[in-house]
């Protein structure tokens, strides 16, 4: 049996330590404060008995489980990053811990009257009667991912300690800075030498998916000409006006409030603007290789048009790619999927097979040649205050991780 209590203090050992990265700097990791986590984890995969612990320049952690099986049998991998989102604060974190979850709102904050609410979050009434991990409405949890690191490790710690469960060699392996998109950049794939693995970033129990977004980020700046207001006419330029032209030709209902399934988006998500100058930061996820390429020539052509209807260039876009869906890479291999679905339908979970409206570190390890599909790590609600996570989930998960690690030695 996995200890509940040994899941959760774990857990809130790992989330009470701020991993926030930064997408405005260019080191790896891309916050110093990543090393406090990313050492500790080093120092405790070797206390729990793992063989070729290292952690390089960039706090890439790897570590190795070694066979415990004479026939030969496939080195699989189970990656997780300890970063957190730059979008809702994860310094001071104060996880609340709800026993036996009553399926009523569950008050995060009585000060600032924030509450998690089954009527606007309705997963929760999946949970009613088990233990969940919240917030207290100030920061995010960080269950994404250090439920996927807490799973990792203790699934590790429990083949450890029962060497009656048969396994090939593992290897594991904990990133930075995958919460803005370079989990994966300075992975050493060779040296991690898995012939696949698994990432543990899904969501709600049963997750399981191997196709997610193409991705690419676009910067449009836009120009304009500043001059004193009361003699403008005719002279000034006001850029805020040509970017909001640029914005309202794009189709409205193409954004992430209006699309679900494998439906894509535009999705504008920063402005920073003046008379002068104004950059819009736009992110491109679709599904559809064609679909995503058209995206990016929708973009690109109405820059186009706006400066031709201005006479001049006063709008100059940026689009740079950064990942693509994994399902491509995946696909010719669709027996490692088949295994953690078997492990999931033999502990008792109904696999969710789904496309990620995402991407995890796994869509870029996929074509880095590590096939890499994403298994749930139990959270909902990632990135925000109303973050939590059921621990039940989170116990699942290790069983799950375990038995595929099981199965696996049964294919030799």
């Amino acid at each position: 049996m996995i200890s509940k209590q040994h899941i959760i203090d774990r857990f809130i050992s790992y989330v009470t330590i701020d991993t926030e990265s930064d997408p405005e700097s260019d080191t790896t990791p891309s916050t110093q404060k990543q090393w406090d986590l990313a050492n500790k984890l080093a120092e405790e995969l070797k206390s729990i008995g793992l063989s070729e612990v290292s952690i390089d320049e960039n706090a890439y952690i790897m570590a190795t489980l070694p066979s415990n099986i004479n026939e030969e049998a496939p080195t699989i991998g189970f990656i997780s990053h300890f970063d957190t989102s730059p979008d809702f604060t994860g310094a001071n974190v104060k996880p609340q811990i709800i026993e036996h979850y009553d399926g009523k709102d569950i008050i995060l904050n009585a000060s600032e009257n924030i509450i998690l609410s089954p009527d606007y979050f309705e997963d929760l009434k999946l949970y009613k009667g088990q233990t969940l991990i919240t917030t207290d409405g100030t920061t995010l949890l960080g269950a994404d991912d250090k439920a996927g690191i807490t799973e990792i490790v203790t699934a590790m710690e429990y083949l450890i300690q029962h060497p009656e469960i048969k396994h090939g060699k593992i290897r594991i392996g904990f990133t930075p800075d995958e919460e803005i998109g370079r989990g994966a950049h300075k992975f050493d794939v060779k040296k991690f030498g898995a012939d696949w693995a698994y990432t543990m970033d899904g969501s709600e129990i049963g997750e399981l998916e191997y196709e997610n977004f193409n991705a690419a980020g676009a910067v449009v700046t836009v120009k304009g000409k500043i001059v004193h207001p009361g003699y403008a006419k005719g002279k000034m330029i006001n850029s805020m006006y040509i970017a909001q032209d640029f914005i309202n030709s794009l189709p409205r209902m193409e954004t992430p409030e209006h699309t679900t399934g494998r439906e894509g988006f535009f999705h504008l998500h920063d402005i920073k603007g003046s008379v002068e100058e104004t950059q819009l930061q736009y992110i491109i996820r679709d599904h559809d290789r064609e679909h995503f390429e058209a995206r990016k020539e929708v973009m690109k052509n109405l820059a186009a048009e706006i400066n031709n209807q201005q006479g001049n260039e006063v709008i100059h876009i940026e689009i740079k790619d950064q990942y693509y869906n994994m399902r491509e890479k995946v696909e010719p291999v669709m027996y490692i999927v088949d295994i953690a679905e078997e492990a999931m339908k033999s502990i008792g979970i109904t696999p969710l097979i789904k496309p990620i409206r995402g991407g995890t570190d796994g869509s870029q390890l996929s074509y880095m040649g590590l096939p890499c599909p994403n298994i749930f790590a139990g959270g909902h609600n990632f990135h925000g205050r109303y973050e939590y996570v059921p621990v039940e989930s989170m116990i699942k998960a290790v069983e799950v991780i375990v038995k595929i690690a099981e199965l696996t030695a049964k294919t030799t």
